[in-house]
């Protein structure tokens, strides 16, 4: 089954004092594109939750944003009381050797990072098993999402293949037509140069003219194709090979709009081109 690549999941939890959220956002990309935002105190599991979100989204480029907020009063803040003095320091002589007015400068202090030192535990085991089960969660209710979209790009997917079936089924009704026109004009045009020519010559030229002409195959390839799409799209993580047997139809499409060389034809094969178009914008964003 068919799952997009854009997605949202969110899974919240408590663990002692400590209320944490979990939030994954997922767009396209052609590989797996991961950014993670953690507080300090998580950061020994960063490895282990890029590879479980990692395996489990497959490809996209990935936000993840992990929040804690104290629910109790174990939690505190501190100053580093030094490192303020120190940027206090080399600030306000930067300021003197300018001549400037003297801004404030605790408020421009108070927004460096690792100015405010939140205290800090080290995760135990039960913390940590914790906190990759809660990245699980997110990352299953952002599958389910994905899922349902691609549910969507499914049926989108199917509407556009039989739009495009519907049309070639189209073009045989123009083909007797279509070599009747080219024949008669063939032969006004021959009849324009010259009062006489060769009829059983003019035959074997027509027969090898309209041979190239012949459109059978790439009516059968193109078929073949649509067919080979349908299926694909029950394939798990079929976006990137969807893609590939797009542009086998499209090939096709244009072979058959360059031999067509009738006006109903042509429509017909700007018909297709255009459900083509729409289904490629849509494989961008196919898992």
């Amino acid at each position: 089954m068919l799952k997009s690549m854009t997605g949202f999941g969110k899974a919240t939890g408590t663990f002692n004092s400590k209320k944490v959220s979990v939030e994954i956002r997922s767009l396209n990309s052609k590989s797996m594109d991961l950014n993670v935002r953690m507080p300090s105190q998580y950061k020994e599991l960063d490895g282990t939750i890029r590879k479980i979100i990692s395996t489990e989204l497959g490809r996209g480029k990935a936000d993840v944003f992990i929040n804690v907020d104290s629910i109790g009063e174990e939690s505190s803040v501190s100053i580093n009381k030094t490192l303020a003095k120190k940027y206090y320091d080399e600030l306000k002589a930067l300021n003197d050797v300018m001549g400037q007015d003297d801004p404030d400068y605790l408020a421009m202090i108070m927004r460096i990072p690792d100015i405010i030192e939140n205290s800090k535990e080290d995760l135990t085991d039960d913390e940590k098993s914790w906190m990759v089960e809660l990245v699980k969660e997110a990352t299953i209710k952002l599958n389910e999402f994905r899922r349902k979209e691609g549910e969507d790009l499914e049926r989108e997917f199917a509407l556009r293949i039989n739009e495009i079936r519907d049309l070639l089924n189209e073009v045989p009704k123009y083909e007797e037509e279509r070599i009747h026109a080219i024949r008669d004009r063939m032969k006004k045009g021959l009849e324009e140069l010259d009062k006489g020519h060769d009829e059983n010559r003019f035959e074997q030229e027509m027969i090898f003219y309209i041979e190239k002409l012949d459109v059978a195959e790439e009516k059968m390839r193109l078929s073949n194709h649509l067919t080979y799409f349908k299926e694909t799209m029950q394939l798990n993580e079929s976006g990137k090979k969807l893609g590939f047997i797009g542009q086998e139809i499209g090939r096709e499409i244009n072979t058959l709009g360059s031999k067509s060389n009738h006006a109903e034809m042509q429509k017909l094969v700007i018909g297709m081109k255009d459900n083509l178009e729409k289904i490629k914008e849509q494989i961008l964003n196919t898992l």
